[in-house]
């Protein structure tokens, strides 16, 4: 049987539990500030950013087995990125 998507919407949906189940996990090993988009988000942005045709089986897979340390790294590196768009954004041109 062979699942095909519409859009990255239908497939969060469809591996929500998945992203439950890790962030919960994450929760448990004292990541509770990680929240399963940030994990979706990551696997999009890194995992995934270069591959077609994933089967979902790969995805759940990727999902249960990403390490906490990327995602923390990642979660890191997106805080960073806001604080210099705000600081450059609050910054007047003379």
């Amino acid at each position: 049987m062979e699942l095909s998507f519409s859009s990255r919407e239908e497939l969060y949906k469809r591996v929500r539990p998945a992203l439950y189940a890790k962030k919960k996990e994450l929760e448990r090993q004292g990541y509770s500030y990680i929240r399963e988009i940030d994990i979706w988000n990551h696997l999009i942005e890194s995992t995934w950013r270069k591959s077609h045709s994933l089967m979902l089986s790969d995805v759940v897979s990727d999902i249960l087995h990403v390490e906490s340390a990327a995602l923390e790294q990642y979660q890191k590196e997106k805080l960073e990125k806001r604080k210099l768009e705000n600081a450059f954004n609050s910054t007047e041109i003379i």
